[in-house]
């Protein structure tokens, strides 16, 4: 391709960009998964402790399955950490910024940005992605089983169609979209914490005209509330959002001055500020991410 000296190197990396992304996302999904556990097992312990404890005398064999199953749960939470922190949430971001950074190297030199002016500049091109996928490969047994996609090389093929091909996508397709998504489950953590804490507050009114025997699930409301804050916190919602829409903006500012008409060299400039915008960028809420969240554990009072 256009000089290239090993024809299929491109190719190549494309497929092992695809890999690791595919990997990536791979291992995403299984830390998500293993935190909506938890967050539902924290639910399941309070509300089915609770009510163990409500139905001792009028159901005693019922209330023992229920605390049984709540201590069953309670027991399981702590084995369930791992799975969301530690190496496993350091392995997902090493995988995911290979992916990136394969990215980032194919688009420059279809784009011929940077350090990829010249046909001869292939060999710096092989140097640094054996780099990279040596610096991942420790990371290779979480490959196993994932096939690339089957798709084309992006439709790149200079620095024009680079900022329509590339940056446009970034900015709509996943920058501006990612932030949407996040939009519409913050809203849905908030309007489930605004009915909890009416809940609690009505629990509260009833308890003190009818009785204390409404008292206790106040306690499981307020171990729910806890809970869903908890996980928000700890899949970074909000600075994620914040880092999308910030990302998007300077990007689309980018777009604009490639847009405007300047000169080649400039444009081979902001096509390399792009990247480093969109590295910084993965670079920043990866290492958010990477930081040990708090535990899903449920009070010390109901435990």
């Amino acid at each position: 391709m256009r000089g290239v000296p090993t024809p299929d190197l491109l190719d190549e990396l494309w497929r092992e960009q695809s890999c690791w992304s595919r990997t990536a996302n791979r291992m995403k999904q299984h830390i998500e998964r293993a935190r909506l556990v938890a967050l539902v097992l924290v639910v399941l312990v309070a509300v089915l402790g609770t009510a163990a404890g409500a139905l001792t005398e009028a159901q005693p064999t019922t209330a023992r399955v229920l605390a049984a199953i709540a201590a069953l749960g309670a027991a399981l939470l702590p084995t369930l950490r791992p799975a969301w922190s530690g190496s496993n949430l350091r392995d997902w971001t090493r995988a995911r910024s290979v992916a990136e950074a394969l990215k980032s190297e194919v688009y420059l030199w279809l784009a011929r940005a940077g350090d990829y002016r010249h046909d001869q500049d292939a060999s710096r091109l092989q140097d640094r992605t054996d780099k990279m996928r040596g610096d991942g490969a420790d990371m290779l047994r979480y490959r196993h089983g994932i096939e690339p996609e089957q798709r084309a090389l992006p439709a790149v093929h200079d620095l024009p169609t680079y900022f329509a091909v590339r940056v446009t996508a970034q900015i709509d397709n996943y920058y501006l979209s990612k932030a949407d998504r996040l939009q519409t489950s913050l809203r849905w953590f908030r309007r489930v914490e605004i009915v909890l804490g009416v809940a609690g507050a009505v629990l509260g009114v009833a308890a003190a005209l009818v009785g204390a025997s409404f008292a206790s699930w106040i306690a499981v409301i307020a171990t729910i509330g806890t809970a869903l804050a908890v996980h928000v916190s700890s899949t970074r919602y909000e600075f994620q959002l914040i880092e999308f829409l910030r990302t998007a903006e300077r990007l689309r500012q980018l777009k604009r001055k490639a847009d405007a008409g300047v000169s080649v060299d400039e444009l081979g400039a902001l096509a390399v500020l792009a990247e480093d915008v969109i590295s910084v960028e993965n670079q920043g809420w990866m290492a958010k991410l990477a930081e040990d969240p708090p535990d899903h554990q449920l009070p010390a009072d109901e435990k």
